[in-house]
């Protein structure tokens, strides 16, 4: 009992806490992504980005697609790949709960059974038969019993190994929420990929036509006599040098559809119908684009990168309280005999109440190099998360820049269609009557043919670019408290 209060009065010194507080680094003092003289008046055809909190959840419907939505959904639920990043945090969560419960007694049972033989002379006594000691004897032991300990964490060292914990679990769930919004964003990619191939080859096959239609005209025309051998050689030619493109971009297409499948989770034969075309398509008028200021608070790898610098902080005061003494507070209860029916009997109790005291006295020079180990690894956390921000704005501002870009770029290679085609009719017409050869024909033909392609490749990019927009920006995610926050 005399014992008691100097346990209360070292319990009272507990909650001392070593080591920094983790401070969220505050955000941006930016309030756009592009400076002034690269913001531009919105062009024709542009989809108009507008500053807020961002991108709502299931941005993807904004392209107008039920099959992309679907195919999606059908990734985000059967991606093995995010099933391992959900498997791997909810490990991450189950051992933040096996730190937390450290905190808390630690209480054990144990329980025993012993054949012993005692040797008398060891301890001094010789055999007597008339006090019952002869030999060696022999006899069965019987014990159970428990016991309690307590660590009062004075410095605060377990404190802030379960802060480091819950920490690197928020880290794991924001990486889980980064592979969620980076596997939408790739499905989605996918798709207008899938799509631009098909416009591609659906270019090339109408060329094809042409082609065709070119080598008909030349061997009419020689078969009235008003042709060359040269000409029909020279059409041919064209017809086989365009017809060789179509087997690579049918290549192109299959593979697409089978990385498709990959990603949402199933073998290529079980992807089902993947015939994406860019005319049923929906381009977004707008989009909502996040504030730097926002950003920093809703962008998942920003947000893991911010985690991770919570934990290397907490890792400061874990290092910091290992410098300091540590105190155990226990207690124990045995019941021996070596009967079975006397193991419950007072006669046959034992117990103790302790308190244990351990500091560090001498270690080489450990114990502060390894807190300085710690500081220098939330020196580069810190660094890496500032790096993680910049990163994060200039790929927002490259997307920025895009959409004026891919308006412009758009525009121009219509423009470049139209006098093509222009051209081309020109110069068949030219052919027909006799003004002009066919090389004139298939130099126009060939300008058609690129300006075609040209086109194509303008509006899928301007189509990629705005999905990795929403991605960019953080489409389909609010910060929320870890999920694990409760222990």
């Amino acid at each position: 009992m005399r014992l008691v209060p100097a346990l209360l009065a070292t319990a009272a010194l507990a909650g001392c806490t070593v080591g920094p507080d983790f401070h969220r680094p505050a955000p941006p003092a930016t309030s756009a992504y592009l400076p002034a003289a690269e913001q531009q008046p919105t062009a024709p055809g542009q989809p108009l980005a507008s500053s807020g909190i961002g991108p709502e959840q299931r941005w993807w419907q904004a392209f107008g697609s039920p099959e992309l939505d679907t195919l999606v959904d059908r990734a985000i639920a059967h991606n093995y790949s995010l099933a391992a990043s959900n498997a791997t945090l909810a490990a991450a969560c189950d051992e933040l709960r096996a730190v937390a419960g450290r905190q808390l007694p630690q209480i054990d049972a144990n329980a025993r059974i012993e054949q012993e033989q005692v040797n008398l002379s060891a301890f001094g006594f010789a055999a007597s038969p008339a006090l019952g000691l002869s030999g060696n004897p022999e006899f069965h032991l019987y014990s159970v019993g428990g016991g309690i300990s307590y660590d009062l964490d004075l410095f605060g060292g377990l404190r802030r190994q379960v802060e480091q914990s819950a920490a690197r679990a928020e880290a794991q769930q924001r990486q889980t929420e980064a592979a969620h919004l980076t596997l939408a964003g790739q499905v989605v990619n996918q798709v207008l990929t899938v799509a631009a191939i098909r416009a591609r080859i659906a270019t090339a096959q109408a060329i094809l036509v042409d082609d065709q239609r070119n080598l008909d005209l030349t061997a009419k025309r020689r078969q009235g006599g008003e042709g060359t051998l040269v000409e029909v050689l020279n059409a041919q030619s064209q017809y086989t040098a365009d017809r060789g493109a179509l087997p690579p971009l049918e290549q192109q297409l299959a593979e697409a559809r089978h990385l498709l499948a990959t990603l949402v989770g199933v073998a290529p034969t079980d992807l089902g119908p993947s015939d994406f075309d860019l005319g049923r398509l929906t381009l977004p008028a707008s989009v909502p684009v996040t504030l730097p200021s926002t950003l920093v608070h809703k962008r998942p790898d920003i947000l893991q990168a911010e985690a991770d610098l919570h934990a290397a902080t907490a890792g400061i005061g874990v290092a910091t309280a290992r410098l300091y003494p540590d105190i155990t507070l226990g207690a124990t209860l045995t019941q021996g005999a070596p009967g079975v029916d006397n193991l419950l009997k007072n006669a046959f109790r034992g117990y103790d109440v302790f308190a244990g005291l351990a500091a560090p006295i001498f270690h080489g020079g450990t114990l502060k190099a390894e807190r300085a180990a710690a500081v220098d690894r939330a020196h580069a956390s810190n660094a890496t998360y500032q790096q993680t921000v910049l990163n994060a704005f200039e790929q927002v501002a490259n997307l920025l820049s895009a959409l004026q870009t891919d308006a412009n770029s758009l525009a121009m290679q219509r423009d470049a269609v139209t006098v093509a085609s222009r051209s081309l009719a020109l110069s068949r017409r030219s052919f027909q009557v006799g003004n002009s050869g066919i090389l004139q024909v298939l130099d126009s033909e060939r300008l058609y043919q690129r300006a075609s392609a040209d086109l194509v490749d303008a509006r899928a990019r301007q189509y990629l670019n705005v999905a990795r927009l929403y991605v960019a920006t953080a489409g389909g995610w609010t910060e929320t408290p870890p999920q694990h926050a409760g222990g």
